[in-house]
């Protein structure tokens, strides 16, 4: 493909010297599993086939409350945040589609159809924003400051649906089937807001934007337990959502953030009950230290990830479908670097899961022996499954060594000669 932002050649050439090794360490690698009697072959295939989303907005820098600092070659509008996200997927070949967030990536559709079939990208599940105000959208004349969904005057409430529902179209003019609905609302004191009354007030709006899904889409609801409400926010937790997403119907389901949890929950198990429930929607995927970090996915606890997967492999059958992507902010490293990295890294927890020996899990499970059935996870765990990443990228189009092809193609410092800095910032989310 011509429009690649980098030259395939440069690829090619990166790989050549690498081909040999690789293949030298897939093959050791494959006569190992098959001692276990596992196809090598059928776990790259999986594993090639199996893609995370991008988020448009994680290819810019990020930022905390207090400040923000640019780096070079930061994307200014949606068609250069393309051609990043086009770079992630060329390198990984485990990125695709991209997930759009309205406002912030508004252009014509027919346009952005146009750029990113050039780029050899799809798109992925809508976002809306309703968590802060837009005062150049005359749509959004009404603030967000004390809520959007649940707000208790109905006229922001109703402008908060307007939006969805406008999201919605902008999404199904790209191939979307899928809208996530996260807000900030909440409360910052006790008595601010009756818990009771905003739920259902959220419930309402959520109502009427559901009832404007087309038929083959699916509406994820995501909570968070904090932030930017610090005493109570809306939709909190996973019961939160599973309550909103079977009140609302079977189109509705639950999104599960990596990162909107305290610290040590058990989400692998969260994962397990929306499944009973038939309402796991899908992921964000990132990691966090304490609270709403949005680190790059395993970048602090590699074996919780594995953990969600090995429920996931376990959960795998007919009409098990989640929609999976990734949502970090990068505020110190190369966004397209570490969005690289994180791709291969849910790979790798895959690949991982695929691994493990289901029928001594199951076994060592039923007979109450609480160390071998450990032991037999961590067999999955501890594999390296480095040549089957590898080779799934290569047999791709991919590089070997993603993040060192990316850095030998120089490809951020011919943007950041293209693209005007951008300024730091202070005080306040960016």
């Amino acid at each position: 493909m011509s429009g690649l932002p980098i030259d395939p050649g440069v690829v090619a050439h990166h790989n050549e010297p690498r081909a040999a090794a690789l293949a030298e360490d897939y093959d050791a690698l494959g006569a190992r599993l098959a001692r276990r009697g596992i196809d090598i072959a059928a776990v790259t295939a999986k594993v090639a086939g199996f893609t995370v989303a991008v988020p448009s907005w994680g290819v810019g820098t990020g930022g905390t409350r207090f400040a923000r600092f640019p780096g070079e070659g930061e994307p200014r509008g949606i068609a250069q945040k393309l051609q990043d996200c086009a770079v992630i997927q060329q390198l990984g070949r485990a990125t695709p589609r991209v997930s759009l967030h309205i406002p912030w990536d508004r252009a014509p559709a027919a346009e952005l159809r146009d750029r990113a079939g050039a780029l050899g990208l799809g798109f992925d599940a809508m976002n809306s924003n309703t968590f802060q105000d837009h005062p150049d959208e005359p749509a959004h004349r009404l603030s967000y400051r004390f809520g959007s969904l649940s707000h208790t005057d109905p006229a922001v409430r109703a402008q908060a649906v307007a939006h969805n529902v406008e999201c919605i179209e902008i999404g199904r003019a790209l191939g979307s089937r899928a809208l996530t609905v996260w807000i900030g609302d909440g409360s910052n004191f006790p008595g601010q807001s009756h818990m009771g009354r905003a739920f259902e007030r959220y419930l309402g709006a959520m109502g009427e934007i559901y009832a404007a899904l087309p038929e083959d889409w699916r509406l994820f609801s995501e909570h968070k337990m904090y932030e930017p409400a610090f005493y109570a926010t809306v939709v909190q937790d996973w019961g939160t959502s599973l309550l909103a997403a079977q009140a609302l119907g079977p189109k509705a389901a639950c999104l599960v953030d990596l990162g909107h949890h305290a610290p040590n929950v058990n989400i692998e198990m969260i994962v397990s009950r929306l499944a009973h429930a038939g309402k796991l929607g899908g992921f964000h995927f990132n990691d966090s230290k304490y609270g709403d970090d949005d680190l790059d996915a395993g970048a602090i606890d590699p074996f919780r990830l594995f953990l969600v997967f090995n429920e996931l492999v376990d959960l795998d059958g007919p009409g098990f479908d989640p929609a999976y992507m990734i949502d970090q902010s990068h505020n110190v490293t190369d966004p397209i670097e570490s969005l690289i990295r994180s791709a291969d890294e849910i790979r790798r927890a895959y690949a991982q899961a695929l691994l493990v020996d289901r029928t001594a899990l199951a076994g060592f499970q039923d007979d109450n022996d609480p160390l071998m059935a450990s032991e037999v996870l961590k067999a999955g765990f501890r594999a390296d499954v480095d040549p089957i990443l590898a080779r799934a990228r290569l047999d791709a189009g991919g590089a070997i060594d993603p993040i060192g092809a990316y850095r030998v193609s120089r490809y951020r410092a011919r943007v950041a000669a293209e693209r005007p800095a951008v300024r730091g910032g202070g005080g306040g989310i960016t």
